[in-house]
């Protein structure tokens, strides 16, 4: 009987390559940022920028899987040592999903939608790209894409990124009251803070501000 892994975390390197290994590991970035990052997002933050954020990522990653049946290109030739290439190559998931965190990252920064004030928010905005150059880098290193399948991911994940930012803070924005106050909203403690330019800063203020009136309440 044929068998298949589960190519979620099946990530191979050649063993005695330290190089390999650490690009083995940036390429599970999109796995940490999906599970470790979104989840916990929603978990503790129910922000709405932050599930549209997601929203966006997984539409673009079923166009990715459109695009790849459709154009159909073979991964490399080294690709057949890795056991890994039962599915196409052009263009690569992994560079079109970190293009587009990036681009979306960065939007949202310079925009000041995020926890981030305007004295720091280049500085913020220089780890998704430095993310998304290393796993890019990483799918070629390792052999499992071409530079040519990495390079149309990036530029495809760079359009729909910005394209779908334009779309969340031009358009759907508009419904997120409606979705704050609907029965969704309620249950799950669904907001929007994008009208703070501080976050952090107003939470923590108003945090410190609740401890003092409950203070006072109680002496």
């Amino acid at each position: 009987m044929a068998t298949k892994a589960v190519t979620l975390t099946h990530v191979r390197y050649q063993k005695g390559d330290p190089l390999g290994h650490f690009l083995a590991w940036v390429s599970l970035v999109p796995v940490f940022i999906s599970l470790g990052g979104f989840v916990s997002h929603f978990l503790f933050r129910r922000e709405l920028q932050g599930m549209f954020f997601a929203l966006g990522l997984i539409i673009s990653q079923f166009i990715n899987e459109f695009v790849k049946t459709s154009v159909e290109q073979a991964r490399p030739e080294t690709c057949s040592l890795l056991e890994m290439c039962d599915s196409h190559g052009w263009p690569s998931s992994h560079s079109q999903y970190m293009c587009f965190f990036a681009v979306y990252f960065t939007l949202l920064t310079c925009k000041g939608l995020g926890f981030w004030n305007s004295t720091n928010k280049w500085v913020v905005s220089f780890w998704p790209w430095s993310l998304a150059f290393f796993t890019m880098y990483s799918r070629v290193y390792l052999g499992y894409h071409t530079p040519a399948q990495v390079f149309a991911g990036a530029i495809l994940g760079v359009f729909l990124g910005a394209l779908w930012f334009w779309l969340v803070n031009s358009v759907l924005f508009l419904y997120f009251p409606a979705i704050e106050d609907s029965a969704f909203g309620r249950m799950f403690y669904v907001k929007d803070t994008s009208h703070i330019p501080n976050v952090l800063k107003f939470e923590y203020d108003n945090a410190r501000a609740a401890r003092k009136d409950m203070a006072s309440k109680s002496g």
